[in-house]
């Protein structure tokens, strides 16, 4: 039940927030509230000339050079993806489903419409040209279900002309159709899971994010400007297994771990540190890359958690942002074995330009993977930034920080037994100054695939509850018979928790109480809680 009434809050003192601190490297921000403005305040077929945008803005106050680092021209798209042919798998078909990243394959199916398999899944996921070309599909072949991309691109057609409005969803028994209109293309969420529309929308939002990331906004624009039916696929070819990854660590993540999570509340994980080992790391980093020209961000990450963000003074990254580089990493074992020098565009700091990165892993006894990202697309800054890396790795070698990285890498997580809360079955903490997320190690009685699935499909129905458009709230507190949840908003942070079924309410609240002082008592530890700059 939704009991705003009869439970009494936990000091309610922002002093004891936890994570919170004055500057921060990261864009504070809400998006799924973001994307709702944007949503509401679409037009259809409205001006889409891209706007100048942060890259070149960084090239002319640093260089005075007006070039600007757009997108490959509509001429040259095909090679959008030559800097990166030595990272990116090539595939015979769009995202066909590959058996070892856990996807059905059943590429060679004549139709899919009737394959049970196909029918069965709990997901789908499609991207289609406004014109209705195929474009992807989570399971299956694409080509083979071009009936059906037809079907949906004349179902948002007809919205738009007779309502001049676009389509969100359609409820269809256990099913519901969530569509995403970024026009010139649409995409597409067939769900059977406990997500909402709005969080299904986020989804898709990712997924559109990422495709900007591979072309950006601009050339994707032009494209289509010029060709209302061309094939998509040609630019992305190589480089669908970053949605497909994208998707699976959203929706089906192998094994149980927290980063469902990440997607939920939109916010990213830090990796656990002692704060001198994590300043010394950032000093590293300040040291031998301060005067190099045009360098943007310097991150430092290992295992989707980030370890150290050093930024270029005025310009601070978006969550979002962060979130495409953990998948780019993830999803491209390449990394590990040579350095590399790929473009990425970040779409929420200019979805217009390319960014450069130089990337690759510390050393090969240690898993944390170092991105140098400068505007420069010149090759010869490949090797400044190359001998920065071996500098940096120098440094920490000798003052042992690749031996505390390991340690915090191969470290299980907050264990509430541990610091004297055995109540507490798992919590997540989001600060929302910080945008950083803190949770539990996955543990008894949420340790088996079917019991996490319950477990995040409760979390995901708590936070529907409370971000709802209609009736939001800032406290739940409901007892079920297999446990006693309670999500908790402020100002300053959410609160979502997991207790044992019987013990009362005033046991919670002192729960809840400790673990907020044990948070902010190891707060340095736990969170970035400074955005240092070159």
């Amino acid at each position: 039940m939704d009991d705003k009434r009869d439970v009494t809050t936990p000091d309610d003192d922002e002093t004891i927030v936890p994570g919170t601190s004055v500057v921060v490297p990261l864009v504070h921000t809400n998006e799924f509230e973001e994307l709702t403005e944007e949503l509401l305040n679409a037009h259809i077929g409205g001006d889409k000339t891209p706007k100048t945008g942060k890259i070149l803005q960084i090239r002319q106050e640093s260089l005075e050079e007006p070039e600007t680092l757009a997108g490959p021209s509509t001429a040259d798209a095909g090679d959008t993806h030559s800097d990166t042919g030595s990272i990116m798998t090539k595939s015979s078909s769009f995202c066909s489903a590959v058996d070892e990243d856990g996807a059905i394959n059943i590429a060679d199916s004549d139709d899919f419409m009737h394959d049970p398999d196909f029918l069965s899944q709990k997901l789908h996921v499609f991207i289609l040209s406004a014109a209705g070309k195929p474009i992807y599909t989570l399971h299956g072949n694409e080509d083979k279900l071009a009936t059906l991309f037809g079907v949906m691109q004349a179902i948002v057609s007809v919205v738009q002309s007779e309502d001049e409005d676009n389509l969100r969803a359609i409820h269809a028994g256990d099913s519901t159709f969530v569509f995403l209109n970024k026009s010139p293309i649409i995409l597409v969420a067939v769900s059977k899971t406990k997500k909402s529309v709005p969080q299904l929308q986020m989804l898709l939002h990712d997924v559109f994010n990422q495709i900007v990331s591979t072309l950006t906004l601009s050339t994707l624009t032009k494209v289509y400007e010029n060709r209302k039916n061309f094939d998509l696929r040609r630019l992305l070819s190589g480089s669908e297994r970053l949605i497909h990854h994208l998707l699976l660590t959203d929706v089906r993540t192998k094994g149980i771990s927290n980063n469902p999570f990440i997607f939920l509340t939109h916010s990213i994980r830090i990796l656990p540190m002692q704060a001198n080992v994590r300043d010394n790391i950032v000093s590293a980093i300040q040291n031998n890359c301060s005067k190099i020209k045009n360098l943007v961000f310097a991150i430092l990450i290992a295992k989707s958690k980030l370890i150290a963000l050093v930024r270029m003074k005025k310009y601070v990254i978006h969550p979002a942002d962060l979130r495409i580089i953990f998948n780019l990493i993830d999803s491209t074992e390449n990394f590990k074995y040579s350095e590399s020098w790929t473009p990425i565009c970040l779409p929420k700091f200019d979805p217009n330009g390319f960014m450069h990165a130089h990337v690759s892993y510390l050393a090969e006894d240690c898993e944390a993977c170092l991105l140098l990202m400068s505007v420069e697309r010149d090759h010869a800054v490949f090797s400044e930034l190359s001998e920065a890396k071996r500098k940096i790795t120098e440094k920490l070698r000798r003052s042992n920080c690749l031996e505390a990285i390991n340690e915090s890498i191969n470290h299980k997580g907050i264990n509430l037994r541990s610091i004297g809360l055995p109540e507490m079955r798992h919590f997540l903490y989001r600060c929302k100054s910080s945008a950083q997320l803190l949770c539990s190690e996955i543990t008894v009685p949420y340790n088996t695939p079917e019991a996490f699935e319950r477990l995040e499909a409760t979390y995901f129905q708590l936070h529907d509850r409370i971000h709802s458009q209609s009736r939001p709230l800032k406290l739940i507190y409901e007892a079920r018979e297999t446990e006693l949840l309670l999500v908790w908003v402020t100002q300053g942070y959410e609160l979502f928790a997991v207790f044992e079924p019987l013990i009362d309410k005033i046991t919670v609240i002192n729960l809840v109480n400790k673990l907020l002082k044990w948070i902010k008592k190891e707060e340095d530890y736990l969170f970035i809680l400074n955005a240092p700059s070159f």
